[in-house]
């Protein structure tokens, strides 16, 4: 590997066997802080492993220790979260009574998320197993913005004004609490994201989700719940003309 220090010396005089196969464990200690256990793991995966398995094809391997808690993990988080999705949506239904509404408030989560991977390259870190239940929480926290912006335009439209003049009041309205809201949540962030200290990366990359993820999924829905509530009106006028003819 590219900037890897090899120091050969003599070996424990032991042989370990896993199912009958002989194994022999690889060991090594991260000094550089530009390189990163998944980005050393992606070159071993692509350029390394492949190189050994043609070279010797009784060779087997597999990916365990750590690697192997964090899929299991990983798989748990994946399940949470959907069932997490589930419980958001038929909250959001039953407050709102309305599935269509439900839906454009969890629209924002995708956003959030592309927002957190921008972030992850903008600062320069590789995703890892916290950056995921950074995005996990930002689920929860990002839907805020919509719920403030359906709730307003579901008042203006019960005082008597169109789908169009709720849609544009309600980000007028709400525009400055929305806003701020997502700027002190991501300045609050900001020291954590901008450490540079070793103790700190660890923590890092679930910062940079949560503030770049609000503040990406902030910009976009003052522009997308507008139109998207606008589209279900829309909609459901077609369906209602149809029904009536």
């Amino acid at each position: 590997l590219e900037g890897a220090n090899i120091t050969r010396g003599r070996a424990y005089q032991q042989i370990k066997r896993v199912e009958g196969r002989r194994t022999v464990n690889v060991t090594a200690d991260l000094e550089s802080p530009k390189y990163t256990p998944r980005k050393i793991l992606d070159d071993l995966k692509s350029d390394l492993l492949p190189n050994l398995k043609r070279d010797y094809p009784d060779l087997t391997y597999s990916l365990e220790g750590e690697q192997r808690e964090q899929r299991e993990t990983m798989g748990g988080v994946a399940k949470g979260f959907l069932v997490a999705l589930f419980a958001l949506f038929a909250l959001l239904a039953v407050i709102f009574k309305s599935y269509t509404q439900a839906i454009i408030v969890l629209i924002a989560i995708p956003f959030g998320i592309v927002g957190a991977i921008g972030g992850h390259m903008l600062m320069g870190f590789g995703m890892s197993f916290v950056s995921v239940m950074g995005m996990v929480a930002l689920a929860g926290v990002v839907i805020n913005d919509n719920i403030l912006l359906i709730s307003t335009a579901n008042e203006y439209r019960s005082t008597g004004m169109t789908a169009l003049e709720a849609a544009a009041s309600a980000p007028t309205r709400r525009f400055r609490p929305v806003l701020l809201t997502s700027l002190t949540t991501f300045l609050g962030l900001a020291p954590m994201i901008f450490e540079k200290s070793v103790q700190a990366r660890f923590m890092i990359p679930m910062a940079i989700s949560l503030g770049f993820g609000i503040l990406f999924a902030t910009l976009i829905t003052l522009v997308l719940v507008p139109s998207l509530y606008l589209i279900r009106e829309d909609i459901q006028n077609v369906f209602a003309n149809r029904l009536q003819s």
